[in-house]
């Protein structure tokens, strides 16, 4: 058999969430400027992936249990990443930003001035 049909990607299965991306992402957020002494969990999710993380804080959690922080979700249409923020009074995701990498992502999950994900 010819190995390049033997490399080629399954034709119909999604990109993410994909285990390479998922520990990027893990890595990349070892950089946070906020709650560094926790360590958040990456789950990959159908078509993304998403960030919990024990609430230090006690904000959201009053008993520091597992907190949603942030959904990405690859958008293969548009070749772009998007960026949820969990807004916790309602429990719903709320749009943050549109990015064109992956790591711009993570730069501003990392960076965080607002305190809208790592609460």
């Amino acid at each position: 058999m010819n190995a390049a049909v033997l490399r080629q990607p399954a034709i119909g299965l999604p990109a993410h969430p994909n285990e390479l991306d998922r520990r990027r992402i893990e890595r990349a957020l070892g950089s946070r400027k906020r709650y560094r002494y926790v360590s958040p969990i990456v789950r990959g999710v159908t078509g993304g992936y998403l960030v919990e993380s024990p609430c230090c804080s006690r904000n959201i959690d009053a008993e520091g249990g597992v907190i949603d922080v942030a959904l990405l979700h690859h958008d293969a249409a548009g070749a772009s990443w998007k960026l949820f923020r969990k807004d916790h009074k309602t429990g719903a995701w709320e749009l943050h930003g549109v990015h064109q990498r992956l790591t711009s992502v993570t730069d501003v999950l990392n960076a965080d001035p607002e305190r809208v994900f790592w609460q």
